[in-house]
């Protein structure tokens, strides 16, 4: 059995043989999942990587209004991008989901947890020459948890009291103990930048083994080869292009003909016929991602808690997950947290399609007439469709959905969190807490269902000092139920991340922390030479 799986492992690495098929056969082996995506990561890394070639990623999730400042990345591009030129403190492992040093080589907490000494890596320089100082790393926190900060990460630094510089550490106090502090900071807004960004946090100057050679925010960005780079077993191509390919059938098209070597956001519908092209490789993980229709709860209609709750049960998940994933994806229950997060909530009863509760809590309401729904190709894999069976689910409950479809370009900068009700998504976060202080405490930018509730901010915030798992999971219980029955959250959906490459792309490493494999295929994949 073990020859068998290690010899299949090694064929999936090499782009041979699916996934799934490893999984199905690992499965009748008797393999658990967790031993059987151990041997999958390990088979990729095992693979002696080939130097030189230029990457070619074609990517959904471009605009024209990018900017090279982590603190304002948003989409699929610039995060793709950002992680060639930019690095992390820790970074999130693939296997068990624990933090790894990147820019920090080691770290420490108080008993309490309250505070945090970080010991920062020497002989790293960044791409004008300068070398990476604690300074660097204590600025960079600093201008991310600042309260004026535009940046995304606030939320889940909010907690930094201060920042200090202590020799060849950082140390950061905390208002409150936090033991998941190192895994808050693989946030992939927190690149570690001179003088924190703060002269000029749109130059693209990072510590990366890609320099940035070309910036072309909603057409193209290149980054080559850094010579000073401190590591050698990332960065194995010579330069890597990321080409913003909203259209689907535009990336698939691209792929199969090789003018691209990586592709992301793979709709399900089209993986059968992906699989069977000559040369193409798809692969796929379960993750914490989600494909949800937010409803702002502070304006009307939706600050009506019986029409926020009809449309919840308006919306046949299991028809959602067959019709629109094909399978790869796993039923939602309206909070934002997956099997996959340490301390899942375990018992929360499943929200079902139910056409005639959701009419009486409708009528309830006293709402009349159609309700608007903006969706696009760029939300989500499937958008488009899923917003148009939606209209068809709860038009049996006598909920009129008028479904409007957006253009890509601009629909995160003028649609997501600007529209009460639309289609979008989450990459998930690496801790219950980071998903909850990221979306839904009253403050964080990136709270798009404008829900404010006390008591829920306060159960997040004990939770984060607790100490004991057993009362930790009964409070992110609660919040999950605040969150299901009160929130402005229609989540229909945990998706899988499905990427695919071409045959030639090896060391392929399949991370469920986020996309393209945690947003680094480009720096952790080579090309077969010859």
């Amino acid at each position: 059995m073990s020859d068998e799986l290690h010899f299949l492992s090694r064929a999936v690495a090499a782009g041979k043989l699916s996934r799934r098929d490893f999984l199905g056969r690992a499965a009748a082996l008797g393999v658990g999942a967790a031993l059987a995506n151990t041997m999958l990561s390990g088979a990729a890394r095992a693979q002696a990587p080939q130097k030189g070639g230029a990457l070619k990623m074609g990517l959904v999730g471009g605009e024209s209004t990018n900017s090279l400042d982590p603190a304002q990345f948003l989409t699929q591009v610039p995060q793709n991008f950002g992680s060639t030129w930019g690095e992390l403190l820790v970074l999130q492992s693939p296997e068990d989901g624990t933090a790894q040093p990147v820019l920090a080589e080691s770290w420490d907490a108080s008993d309490d947890a309250a505070e945090w000494s970080f010991k920062i890596r020497k002989g790293v320089t960044f791409h004008n020459g300068k070398d990476l100082t604690p300074e660097d790393v204590a600025q960079t926190i600093r201008r991310h948890s600042d309260e004026k900060t535009k940046s995304a990460a606030l939320g889940v630094l909010g907690d930094i009291n201060e920042v200090v510089v202590d020799g060849d550490n950082v140390v950061f106090k905390l208002k409150r103990g936090n033991a998941d502090l190192p895994l808050l900071l693989t946030d992939y807004h927190l690149i570690i930048q001179p003088n924190g960004g703060f002269d000029d946090p749109t130059a693209g100057i990072g510590t990366g083994p890609y320099k940035v050679e070309v910036n072309e925010p909603g057409v193209r960005h290149m980054s080559v080869k850094y010579d000073g780079y401190w590591r050698d077993d990332v960065g194995h191509v010579d330069s890597v292009e990321v080409i913003v390919m909203n259209d689907t059938t535009a990336r698939m098209a691209a792929l199969q003909s090789g003018q691209v070597h990586i592709i992301n956001r793979v709709e399900p519908k089209t993986v059968g016929l992906l699989k069977r092209a000559p040369g193409v490789v798809v692969v796929n993980v379960p993750s914490k991602g989600h494909y949800i229709f937010p409803m702002f709860c502070n304006t009307a209609p939706f600050d009506n808690a019986d029409l926020r709750m009809a449309l919840k049960l308006a919306v046949d998940r299991e028809q959602m997950v067959q019709q629109i994933m094909q399978g790869y994806a796993s039923i939602g229950n309206d909070f934002p947290i997956s099997k996959s997060y340490a301390l899942y909530p375990e018992g929360i009863e499943q929200r079902t399609y139910d056409p005639d509760k959701a009419k009486f809590h409708f009528e309830k309401s006293g709402h009349s007439g159609p309700i608007l729904l903006r969706t696009s190709d760029v939300a989500f894999p499937g958008a488009v469709d899923a917003a148009q069976l939606f209209q068809q689910q709860a038009a049996k409950a006598g909920i009129q959905l008028q479904v409007q479809r957006e253009p890509g370009d601009g629909y995160w900068t003028e649609v997501w969190n600007k529209q009460p009700f639309c289609a979008s998504y989450w990459g998930g976060r690496p801790t219950q807490d980071s998903m909850y202080s990221t979306a839904y405490i009253t403050g964080a930018d990136w709270n798009d269902t404008r829900f404010f509730n006390e008591k829920f901010d306060k159960i997040i915030l004990d939770a984060r000092a607790e100490l004991d798992n057993a009362k930790r999971t009964e409070l992110y219980r609660e919040a999950a139920m605040i969150v299901r029955d009160d929130g402005g959250l229609i989540l229909p959906m945990f998706n899988d991340f499905i990427d695919a490459h071409r045959e030639e792309v090896q060391g392929w490493v399949l991370d469920p922390n986020h996309e393209t494999s945690n947003l680094r295929a480009a720096t952790r994949v080579w090309l077969k030479q010859g």
